[in-house]
């Protein structure tokens, strides 16, 4: 039996050929044309699917460079404003050891009070230094106020005690500027250790010169006091009110117990008291406070000169702490640059890779693309042909 094709069908199967030949070869021309193979998911859905999931996680990096560079901004800044701070309190100390001399007249105290007070506020402007963004940088989490401010006769900080960590590549974090609570405040008075001071109401010109931990392992973080019973007699007490020793004043001589020892100069009085102890903390602001206020104390007993001698002293020493704090803050801030820099590296491998993984989904093969285009060009023109000349088939020109 003969199947009979009508004339019908042979044009549809024709024109049906032709236009799916146009549509591949349509579809290789938008390849070509811009470079993809993968036009839309159906071309391969795995692969459409892995590309998606790249292209997040290269939007993923793009936002940890942007952390990045935020934070290495910020970063940058502290540093700065740390460098600034530190070249403040070396001025303080120069200034300090200025005061210190017994020579010094009350005008020249009061010059170097003058510009204590202008260093004083100045370490305030740079404590409230912002970002450029509006943000303060030492003020913790809590960065959109200034930190720091004027209150009666201090300093009160209105930040919080958080160290921002910030994600700057994969599972990577870095610590954002330090609190001010760790920069400017909670400075260990004396040597770190201890901390040893004149009574105020001392009628002597004792001077507390020195001090130390001499055995670490007997002292055990006792508080003594050593109250003098004549001028060259004293007591030393442990917080009780039994003397645990006693001895004779020497001057120059230290006077030791219990792992520590304390080191006096001068004539006390009966009645004078040297205490020491556990070290404090305090403020950057009230250490300033403290050496401005002995400058303006204007002295004119032996007792009155050498309590803002022994004021000048403790000064010093809180002074000499404060620089070695900005020095940590310093070298804390430069491990989270140098962190910063790592991960930078860490970003551009990711990158690399996910990229050129990307282009082996998503990238067209030229040679290949190229030759399919020109195979399925020939392809559709061949059934172009058979359809034209199918067009002029006929059985009168048969006859």
């Amino acid at each position: 039996m003969n199947n009979r094709i009508s004339t019908g069908m042979m044009y549809q199967q024709s024109i049906s050929t032709m236009l799916a030949k146009q549509a591949k070869l349509a579809h290789t021309q938008q390849q070509l044309a811009t470079g993809q193979k993968l036009i839309t998911a159906k071309d391969d859905p795995v692969a459409a699917g892995n590309a998606v999931g790249l292209d997040r996680t290269l939007a993923e990096l793009e936002r940890f460079t942007a952390n990045a560079t935020n934070v290495q901004n910020r970063l940058g800044l502290q540093e700065n404003a740390l460098t600034q701070v530190g070249s403040a309190m070396a001025r303080v100390h120069e200034l300090t050891v200025q005061a210190n001399n017994s020579a010094l007249g009350d005008d020249s105290r009061k010059a170097i009070s003058s510009e204590l007070q202008a260093i004083y506020q100045g370490l305030l402007d740079l404590a409230n230094s912002t970002d450029g963004s509006g943000r303060y940088l030492f003020g913790g989490t809590a960065d959109g106020s200034p930190p720091f401010a004027l209150s009666g006769s201090g300093v009160i900080y209105s930040g919080d005690q958080t160290q921002r960590q910030v994600e700057v590549a994969p599972d990577t974090y870095v610590s954002d500027t330090l609190p001010g609570s760790e920069v400017f405040l909670r400075l260990r008075t004396g040597d770190g250790r201890i901390d040893g001071a004149a009574a105020t109401g001392n009628t002597g010109t004792g001077l507390l010169m020195d001090f130390s931990v001499t055995d670490s392992s007997t002292y055990n973080g006792a508080s003594y006091r050593v109250a003098f019973t004549g001028p060259n007699t004293y007591d030393i007490y442990d917080g009780g009110p039994t003397p645990i020793a006693s001895g004779t004043y020497t001057k120059g001589q230290s006077i030791s117990v219990g792992g520590v020892q304390m080191k006096i100069d001068g004539q006390p009085n009966a009645g004078d008291e040297f205490n020491l102890g556990p070290s404090g903390s305090r403020d950057i602001f009230g250490t300033l406070q403290n050496l401005i206020g002995a400058l303006n104390s204007n002295p004119t007993t032996d007792a009155q000169r050498a309590a803002m001698q022994n004021q000048l002293q403790a000064s010093m020493r809180d002074v000499a702490t404060a620089q070695g704090k900005m020095i940590d803050a310093r070298a804390s801030g430069g491990a989270q640059l140098m962190a910063l820099d790592n991960a930078a590296d860490l970003r551009e491998a990711n990158s690399v890779t996910l990229k050129s993984t990307l282009s082996n989904l998503r990238d067209l093969d030229w040679a290949e693309a190229i030759g399919r285009f020109n195979l399925e060009n020939t392809a559709l023109s061949a059934a172009q042909n058979v359809f034209m000349q199918m067009q002029q088939l006929s059985l009168f020109k048969m006859m």
